[in-house]
């Protein structure tokens, strides 16, 4: 009997807990509140930009405050304004399309690949039209995104090229780490993701000049050398505070040990989840080198489930005691609001266009939480236990 209708949970002991600290992030914390320099004058924030750009394989780094101002500084250091167009996908948190409708530019949504998650190079190029100003692709669940495919398109027309690399630090697309391989790569660093202060962002590039525009306009439209009073473009108080990178510096000295740990966990995840007919793993694509496993993203097999909610099933699932996401289930171009956007901003009604791919990922694909991978092989085995116990009884759903 599921543990929902009053049998035996599969899991009684909860998962390692996220986020996860220990007294280096204490010593980090003590030294900048002693320092009394917790904001503008402090070292740790420039100091976590440095190697948090080094690691991700980056001349330079741009700390700010979240991950969403993090994209909407790098598409107006690209120029993007009024009536932009800039390509993205539907299959990702708002803060994708809100960062460019923040600026008066509108977001246009290409349809995510057959078998993955991300966005479709040759949906992109269906997309493109003389308004188009940026490609701004994400690596969801720390997937990258086929940037071979959409650098050549990007290149072809001129376009920028923004990474929204929010869940994909550390990840690699064919040995080169995801926010170096656009024009700007974007950050966040909110409570759920690999490495968090509880919010933060940041920015990386290997564009000298593109770096400069975006300390500026993090740091109200101020430059380096100029007056504390002189503004030279309209910029916003969009700063990283100290005790943000004080924590910072201390996850990320654990980032790559967790990568490993989750890795070696998915792979026999995935190994398990062959034995099952209800559900797929939704594997890394084939240009992916390294891959963070912010989440697991599960396909539910329709011809096993029929026309059961997925949200009943994570109901089901968490009662097991397994976390478990329904993740994204209405895909942005469907939002209510964007919509309504786009309506007064065309001035006509909304497109009502089906982008079948994206739509079958909101209503059939589920995630598990990043640190789920980060326990023993014997909680791996849970979560197998946990998913084929519902595949057995997916008749009292």
């Amino acid at each position: 009997m599921l543990a929902i209708h009053g049998g035996e949970k599969v899991r009684k002991k909860p998962y390692p807990q996220w986020p996860i600290w220990t007294s280096e992030e204490e010593e980090y914390l003590i030294d900048v509140l002693r320092s009394g320099k917790w904001g503008i004058g402090g070292k740790r924030v420039e100091e976590f930009a440095s190697v948090f750009a080094s690691y991700q394989g980056c001349r330079y780094g741009v700390a700010c405050m979240n991950g969403s101002v993090a994209i909407k500084v790098a598409l107006q250091a690209l120029g993007v304004g009024d009536g932009d167009e800039v390509i993205t996908t539907p299959y990702t948190f708002i803060a994708t399309a809100s960062a460019a409708i923040e600026l008066g530019a509108i977001p246009v949504f290409a349809d995510i690949e057959d078998e993955g998650l991300n966005i479709s190079p040759k949906r992109i190029e269906e997309k493109i039209t003389e308004r188009t100003k940026v490609i701004l692709p994400v690596h969801i669940a720390g997937y990258p995104s086929d940037m071979e495919g959409i650098s050549r398109i990007a290149k072809m027309h001129g376009l920028g090229v923004v990474e929204d690399a929010a869940q994909g630090h550390g990840s690699e697309w064919m040995g080169k780490r995801l926010g170096s391989l656009g024009d700007l790569g974007c950050f966040s660093f909110q409570s759920s993701k690999v490495m968090t202060s509880g919010e933060g962002g940041a920015i990386t590039t290997n564009d000298e000049e593109l770096a400069e525009k975006c300390r500026s306009l993090i740091n109200v439209g101020r430059t380096r050398g100029g007056d504390w009073y002189q503004h030279d473009f309209l910029g916003y108080n969009y700063r990283m505070t100290e005790f943000q990178a004080a924590v910072l510096l201390a996850q990320l000295r654990r980032l790559d040990e967790q990568i490993e740990k989750r890795r070696r966990n998915y792979e026999m995840l995935s190994s398990l989840l062959k034995d099952l007919e209800g559900f797929e793993l939704i594997p890394p694509p084939e240009g992916a080198t390294r891959v963070n496993h912010f989440f697991v993203p599960i396909r539910i097999r329709r011809e096993v489930f029929r026309e059961i909610d997925k949200k009943r099933i994570v109901e089901v699932l968490r009662a097991e005691g397994i976390p478990s996401s329904p993740g994204y289930t209405v895909p942005l171009h469907l939002h209510a609001p964007i919509q309504r956007y786009l309506e007064r901003k065309m001035n006509s009604e909304p497109v009502r266009e089906r982008l079948r791919n994206a739509e079958a990922a909101a209503r059939d694909v589920f995630w598990l939480p990043h640190y789920v991978l980060l326990g023993s092989e014997e909680d791996v085995m849970d979560i197998y236990r946990a998913l084929a116990k519902i595949e057995r009884h997916r008749g009292e759903l």
